[in-house]
């Protein structure tokens, strides 16, 4: 009997503390939480999500859909701050052609004096903006936001079209409870496709409903006093549904050098293949990459644009006079828009503003710039064709649709060769495209919308060479000189980054992280000489590099340039390593030895690969008489993308490498 009432009390208890997910019934417990059970590293947890995806039926408006969540987020510490803001990013063309966010509630609690607070997101905290004409932005800053509070919203996304988003199952936090139903009316067929990618692969349940929907119409009769009557007939039909109902889904793994996390996060994507109508019609809807361009090549936005030559022509035919080499056109040209019109900042593949008014305001977002540069190249007689990109942001689609792309560069075939261009960026050269686009592969459109792939990889490598030399005082200090060349992507990424920016905040950067030391004479050359490497150099001041132990002395010979760390650490890896482009990481060393000292031991030489010459480490160092030592040590990543399989062996190829830069020299007294 004991036993009994001891099973029974338990029972009670487990009842007491069962989870209350109804909306605002937060619970002490919830708020005392300071940290996953399962994942103490966690800055955040999502203790509940759920979303709801029907299809409401409208007389006016034909069957709208609906995304209804209720998200519930604990949040542990001040790294967990960012998910107390909320972004939704909404089409909003016409209205039409829109989505809505409607029925927002959101709260924050907080345990006070062991009661709980919640504090209403007020109209302060909502901020909305209008991107451009398709898109804009709705951001909710939740109000008194603190460690270990919760955050709690319920919202709704209308939207006029059939095409179903994406459904997230994972984020970057743990999820406690998710819960998953989606309710499409049988005439609304779509093909569920679980992301081929992901790790984590959910488990969903399908079933059907039956539904019944009452329309209302009304009719005037009388010839004199006339009389309004309403009619209302019912029709019925079946809804085809899934649910996934999980618990514990895994944060998705963060790990370094990843081309974008949402490739691999775990989530279904539905794609609309035809509509069946009441009466056995069949329209239908399934596409293939071929027709999703044809059609953006088909609207005015895109291919519309580039048929347009007149508000440019006298333009191009001066800059273009007397000039018979193609190469030398093509180059003319893509200069001749790079400083013509700007970069406005916005992405896309369909012009904003249009070419023409752009090319006369001298702004544009990405679709002005490139399709106009597009144009021109074809006005000038060469094979050019726009190519359409999905850039790394806006990751790889699962099914073909026309948001798979959302960006556009411009392409001129040669007989052997593909040259790529963006205009829109100021410091890019051909083939030589920014980080942001080289994703994979994109497509490229010919006459009339004819498309197929091609490779947005580049066999180009980006340079880093490094000169060090310097000289160890009699006092223990270093006195050196530091010039580096940049080329190609790197190139590229540092005009962007630093062009603008001041010789005391480059000094600070260089100087940042590393104690001791100071830099002076900082020269910076072809700067603005797009095309040719980049080029820096400057003098530095160092102390404690050298450990006297015992009246030796060791230092490293790369002093704070040196790699300290492997950053490889996990000891399993999920998702590939990407470099993006090849590159070469050069450092030539030349140390003069203080006075009354000589070398004890140097490294030994060393030369290791990585799956024969994907990569290859090489370390070289030889003395130079009694006064000086010489090193050469040279890193080349050739293949941009290591997969998993291969991820425990070049751990310890980069491990090799990280361990042979913090070796020591040693000096002793002569």
């Amino acid at each position: 009997m004991k036993i009994k009432l001891t099973i029974i009390a338990l029972l009670l208890l487990n009842i007491a503390f069962a989870q209350n997910y109804k909306f605002g019934k937060i619970s002490k417990e919830e708020l005392m939480e300071t940290s996953n059970q399962d994942d103490p590293d966690a800055h955040a947890t999502v203790l509940y999500k759920k979303h709801n995806v029907s299809f409401d039926y409208r007389e006016d408006d034909g069957f709208v859909q609906q995304n209804e969540y209720h998200e519930r987020i604990k949040i542990y510490d001040k790294q967990g701050f960012e998910w107390a803001n909320k972004r939704f990013r909404l089409y909003d063309r016409s209205n039409s052609s829109k989505e809505e966010l409607n029925d927002l509630k959101a709260y924050t609690y907080t345990l006070e004096n062991g009661k709980i607070e919640k504090t209403k997101l007020k109209k302060e905290g909502i901020f909305e903006e209008k991107n451009n004409k398709y898109w804009s932005t709705t951001t909710l800053t939740m109000p008194n936001v603190k460690e270990g509070c919760i955050i709690e919203m319920k919202y709704i996304i209308e939207s006029q079209f059939m095409q179903i988003d994406d459904v997230v199952l994972q984020y970057d936090i743990p999820i406690k409870k998710l819960e998953v139903d989606v309710v499409i009316p049988e005439y609304f067929n779509f093909k569920k496709i679980v992301n081929p990618k992901a790790v984590f692969y959910p488990k969903f349940e399908e079933y059907t409903n039956n539904r019944k929907e009452t329309i209302t119409s009304k009719s005037r009769s009388g010839q004199f006093a006339s009389q309004t009557t309403f009619q209302s007939s019912d029709f019925e039909f079946k809804e085809n549904g899934f649910k996934v109902y999980m618990d514990n889904i895994p944060a998705l793994s963060n790990e370094p050098l990843v081309d974008n996390r949402d490739n691999y996060r775990s989530k279904i994507a539905l794609e609309y293949e035809y509509y069946r109508g009441p009466n056995g019609q069949l329209k239908y809807y399934s596409t293939n990459w071929e027709k999703v361009t044809k059609n953006i090549f088909d609207s005015d936005g895109f291919g519309g644009q580039l048929d347009r030559q007149n508000y440019y022509k006298d333009e191009v035919n001066t800059l273009l006079n007397g000039v018979e080499d193609p190469m030398e056109k093509a180059a003319l040209i893509y200069n001749f828009v790079k400083n013509k019109v700007k970069w406005n900042g916005f992405i896309g593949y369909t012009s904003e503003k249009g070419v023409k008014k752009a090319y006369k305001e001298g702004v544009g977002n990405v679709a002005d710039i490139n399709l106009m540069l597009t144009s021109m190249l074809k006005y000038a007689g060469l094979s050019a064709n726009p190519v359409l990109i999905s850039t790394r942001d806006n990751g790889i689609p699962i099914v073909p649709s026309t948001s798979g792309f959302n960006y556009v560069i411009a392409a001129i075939e040669l007989k052997d060769n593909l040259i790529l261009l963006d205009a829109s960026s100021k410091y890019a050269i051909p083939n030589i495209l920014p980080e942001r686009i080289l994703n994979w592969q994109g497509r490229i459109i010919r006459e009339r919308g004819s498309s197929a792939w091609v490779s947005l990889a580049t066999g180009k490598k980006s340079k880093e060479v490094n000169s060090i030399n310097f000289n160890i005082e009699s006092d223990l200090s270093i006195n050196g000189k530091v010039r580096t060349q940049l080329t190609n992507h790197l190139a590229l990424e540092y005009r962007n980054l630093y062009t603008n920016a001041s010789e005391e905040s480059t000094i600070k950067r260089l100087e940042r992280g590393n104690d001791g030391v100071e830099i002076s004479n900082l020269k910076i050359s072809n700067i603005d000489k797009i095309g040719k490497p980049v080029m820096f150099s400057y003098d530095f001041e160092l102390e404690s590099a050298v450990e006297e132990i015992g009246g030796n002395l060791y230092l490293s010979p790369l002093l704070f340039l040196t790699v300290e760390e492997n950053i490889f650490k996990q000891e399993t890896r999920q998702f590939p390593i990407d470099f993006i482009h090849p590159i070469t990481d050069k450092y030539s060393v030349n140390i003069k030895l203080p006075e009354g000292y000589i070398v004890e031991s140097i490294p030994e030489n060393a030369k290791v690969e990585f799956n024969t010459n994907e990569a290859k480490f090489s370390y070289i160092t030889k003395k130079n008489g009694e006064s000086s030592i010489q090193l050469i040590i040279n890193l080349d990543i050739n293949r941009t993308l290591v997969f998993p399989s291969d991820y425990n062996v070049f751990k310890q190829f980069f491990q090799f490498l990280v361990d042979k830069q913090s070796e020591k020299i040693v000096l002793k007294k002569a």
